[in-house]
């Protein structure tokens, strides 16, 4: 099964590239590597906005870090048709990091970067396996509860 048909059998329609809020571009491309930039939760279009520990749940949490899985999927589908092609062309996740809106006794970070990853694993298969890093961080721009960056290798 492609890529495609996976998030079609997922329900899932890729949503796409945003606007950088600052001074930077949404992907790059070196070589077969593919960085993508930070991606923020968003819940009805808006920052999802929040903090584990004071006002989040874990199980919230991994929404919301499922929401940015598919907004990156977005992001790295614009980043794959630059390259001439579309998500079939990903030959690895390679490194998900996670950043968390936690307060300092919030031990769950890892828990919430679930929702990315276990999605990432759902749509890439054995490809989406990936090195991973989340780390519980004081704020994050606009308020965000999580924002995750990806790095894939491209074949």
């Amino acid at each position: 099964m492609n890529i495609n048909d996976r998030l079609k059998a997922f329900n899932i329609t890729l949503p796409p590239v945003s606007v950088p809020a600052a001074a930077y571009v949404p992907f790059v491309q070196t070589g077969n590597l593919v960085f993508l930039s930070g991606h923020i939760a968003r819940k009805d279009g808006a920052p999802w906005v929040g903090q584990f520990g004071k006002n989040m749940s874990t199980a919230e949490g991994q929404a919301a870090a499922r929401a940015v899985a598919i907004d990156l999927m977005g992001t790295l589908q614009a980043a794959c048709q630059a390259a001439g092609g579309d998500l079939n062309l990903v030959k690895r996740i390679v490194k998900v990091m996670s950043l968390v809106n936690s307060t300092a006794d919030f031990t769950e970070q890892h828990l919430v970067t679930n929702g990315c990853s276990e999605l990432l694993g759902q749509v890439f298969g054995v490809k989406g396996a990936h090195a991973r890093s989340a780390f519980g961080v004081a704020q994050i721009p606009l308020g965000a509860c999580v924002e995750i960056e990806l790095i894939a290798e491209l074949g």
